[in-house]
């Protein structure tokens, strides 16, 4: 009886053998990453995206406020204090406007920032672990011989 027991487990053992083979569970792991790195650096591409897009709209506003204030110092060349205050109001808002930009520009900036850092990272971890892979795939291919 407890010969039958040897040989059942043996067979598990070779079954588990095969199917947690190191080359599989390398490579799945390798693809894993690879696929995490790729969606981080679609990530990446899209956090620039919406930098550079922020960078657009406050370049725009800070020219607007800029012509604002050239109207309003025209107007008041010509007289007109009432054309004046209106510009400068506009302008007023215009401001409020760039403020706000500005706060979110530098936060997507910095998000910009960390998400390269991230992502450099991530790929010296992809290569460290491919590397080592490589390396675990040598020794069991010499521990198979």
């Amino acid at each position: 009886m407890n010969r039958f027991f040897n040989w059942i487990k043996a067979l598990f053992n070779r079954t588990m053998d095969k199917v947690e083979s190191p080359d599989i569970m390398l490579d799945q792991a390798r693809r894993d990453m690879q696929g995490a790195l790729i969606a981080n650096r679609e990530r990446a591409v899209q956090a620039i995206t919406q930098k550079n897009r922020l960078q657009g709209m406050l370049d725009e506003t800070q020219k607007k406020s800029a012509e604002l204030e050239a109207r309003a110092s025209m107007a008041l060349k010509q007289g007109d204090r009432e054309l004046a205050t209106q510009f400068m109001r506009e302008k007023m808002n215009n401001d409020a406007s760039v403020t706000t930009l500005q706060q979110s520009y530098d936060s997507a900036a910095q998000t910009v920032d960390q998400v390269k850092v991230a992502i450099k990272r991530q790929e010296e971890e992809v290569r460290k672990k491919t590397a080592e892979a490589l390396a675990l795939k040598v020794q069991w291919k010499q521990a198979q011989i």
